[in-house]
């Protein structure tokens, strides 16, 4: 399988779940940006394309810094791709 395609596809039961999380950080992301924009401009326009720009461009650098920060932990931990555990659980 291409390294593409394991960023993409790699998800599920015995993926690491960093879509889901990617998705729930630039809704969080978005919210955080629109509030402070607005509440610092008092324009709703102003404040929501500033919350559209860079919460989109950081949500997709969160994604890979995601990617990459769980096949260090896998080198790290000798783990093959095929055994890899989530990276981060909740108890």
């Amino acid at each position: 399988m291409s390294a593409l395609k394991m960023f993409f596809h790699d998800h599920g039961s015995k993926g690491d779940n960093s879509l889901l999380k990617t998705i729930t950080f630039a809704i969080t992301h978005f919210t955080v940006a629109f509030t402070v924009a607005y509440l610092l401009t008092g324009d709703i326009l102003i404040g929501s394309l500033i919350a559209m720009v860079e919460p989109a461009i950081n949500t997709v650098a969160y994604f890979f810094h995601e990617k990459i920060w769980a096949r260090k932990q896998q080198i790290t931990r000798g783990v093959s791709g095929a055994e890899a555990t989530p990276v981060a659980r909740s108890f």
